[in-house]
C-alpha cells in the first residue's frame, strides 16, 4: 500500500503544458472544429438521437473509481485508492460528463474516440486531456471503413500531423453506426422525409381526372392541378367541373409511410443495441410495464453502454495513462442502485408481493 499510496502524493503536481507538432495548434481553436456531416443526419433520425441520448445519459452520469489489484494467496483483491484530480475532471475546462458523452458519442458514431494529453505530471503521466472531435481526425494508415484494426501511427488533425505519444484512442470493439449501418439510416431519412411531404398536403392524396370533353392537354392539366392545389392552401373552396373528377388513392400513402416509419424505428434500435420498448420501437408482445420497468436501468446498462464503458476503461487503464497495477472503472453500483422508487413509493426492488 506504501508505494501506490506515494505514486498518487507525486500527482499533486504537473510538468509543463505538453508540447506537440503542428496540429496541437488548432486544439481548443474551436471554430475550426466541426461534427460530422453524416453525424447531423443519422443525429436528425428521433429514434438514433434518443438511443444516442440514452446511453450518454448513463455515461456522463457515473463517476470513476481509482483501485490496484493485490494478490490474497486465492484470488485478487480491488484496494481502491484516492481518484487523481483528471479521473475527477479529465479536462478542467468542461465538466466531467461533457467529456466523457463526447468520447462516447465519437465512439458510438465512428467506432474511435481521441483525446489530446495536454499536461503531465512530472512522472510523465497524464494530468489532463481535452476531446478531439473524431470528425476532424483523419490518418494515412487506416480508414476506419468499416472499422478500426488497432491505434493508428499517424494521425492529422485538421490536416496537419499530432504527436501519436501525446493522443489516447478509444478504439470501440464493435463498429460505429455511421459505418454498418448507413443503408438503414438512409431509409429512415428518406422515410421522414416523404412524411413530411405528406404533412403539407392541404387534402387527401389523390388525383384529378378528366372524365367527359375533349381530351386536355398535359399543360391544360397542369395547370389545372396547380389551381386546385393552390386553392387549398389558401384554405379555399375547392370547384370542379362535371368534366374533372377529383379521386382519393384507394390507400392513403400516409398510413403506408406511418407503418413504414414504426418498422424502421425498430431496426434503428436494433442498429443502435438498444432495446425496442426503451425508445418506444413497436413491437408484437413488448410493452413496458411496471414489471420490466424495474429492470430498464439494467438492461440498457447491459445490452447498450456497458461495451462503450468497457472500452473506455480499459483504455484509461492501458500504460500510456496510468503506471502498472492501477486501474479505473466507472462507478456502475452507483449507477443500477440508485434511489429509484415504483409508482406506489416504494423502491423498485421490492416486488408488489413484498408490500
Amino acid at each position: 500500500m506504501g508505494i501506490f499510496s506515494r505514486k498518487v502524493e507525486t500527482a499533486s503536481f504537473a510538468s509543463a503544458p505538453v508540447q506537440a507538432a503542428a496540429g496541437a495548434s488548432y486544439i481548443n481553436n474551436f471554430i475550426t472544429y466541426q461534427t460530422g456531416t453524416d453525424e447531423v443526419r443519422a443525429l436528425s433520425v428521433p429514434t438514433i438521437s434518443r438511443s444516442r441520448d440514452l446511453l450518454a445519459g448513463i455515461i456522463g452520469s457515473v463517476g470513476l473509481k481509482h483501485y490496484s489489484k493485490q494478490w490474497n494467496g486465492t484470488d485478487y483483491d480491488e484496494v481502491y485508492l484516492p481518484c487523481e484530480p483528471w479521473m475527477e475532471t479529465p479536462d478542467p475546462k468542461v465538466t466531467r460528463s461533457f467529456f466523457f458523452v463526447n468520447i462516447f458519442s465519437d465512439m458510438f458514431f465512428y467506432g474511435i474516440a481521441y483525446a489530446y494529453i495536454t499536461t503531465r505530471y512530472s512522472t510523465g503521466l497524464p494530468a489532463s486531456f481535452t476531446w478531439l472531435p473524431a470528425a476532424n481526425m483523419s490518418s494515412t494508415q487506416q480508414t476506419g471503413i468499416p472499422q478500426f484494426f488497432g491505434p493508428s501511427d499517424q494521425l492529422m488533425f485538421n490536416g496537419q500531423e499530432l504527436d501519436v505519444n501525446n493522443v489516447v484512442q478509444f478504439l470501440s470493439p464493435i463498429e460505429g453506426i455511421l459505418k454498418t449501418g448507413a443503408r438503414a439510416i438512409n431509409t429512415s431519412i428518406w422515410l421522414d422525409q416523404a412524411a413530411d411531404r405528406y404533412a403539407s398536403l392541404e387534402t387527401v392524396p389523390g388525383y384529378l381526372q378528366q372524365v367527359d370533353g375533349e381530351d386536355m392537354s398535359g399543360d391544360d392539366l397542369g395547370s389545372l392541378a396547380s389551381a386546385w392545389a393552390a386553392a387549398r392552401k389558401q384554405n379555399a373552396i375547392g370547384a370542379l367541373s362535371r368534366q374533372v373528377q377529383f379521386k382519393e388513392f384507394s390507400q392513403n400513402p400516409q398510413e403506408v409511410i406511418a407503418d413504414q416509419r414504426k418498422y424502421q424505428s425498430l431496426e434503428m434500435a436494433r442498429l443502435c443495441n438498444i432495446p425496442a420498448y426503451m425508445v418506444s420501437a413497436p413491437q408484437e408482445g413488448a410493452s413496458m410495464t411496471y414489471q420490466n420497468a424495474e429492470q430498464a436501468r439494467q438492461d440498457l446498462y447491459l445490452f447498450g453502454a456497458r461495451i462503450y464503458m468497457d472500452a473506455i476503461e480499459q483504455t484509461l487503464s492501458s500504460a500510456q495513462v496510468l503506471p502498472r497495477n492501477r486501474y479505473v472503472e466507472f462507478d456502475i453500483e452507483s449507477y443500477i442502485g440508485s434511489e429509484d422508487t415504483s409508482p406506489n413509493g416504494m423502491p423498485n426492488n421490492e416486488t408488489d408481493s413484498e408490500l
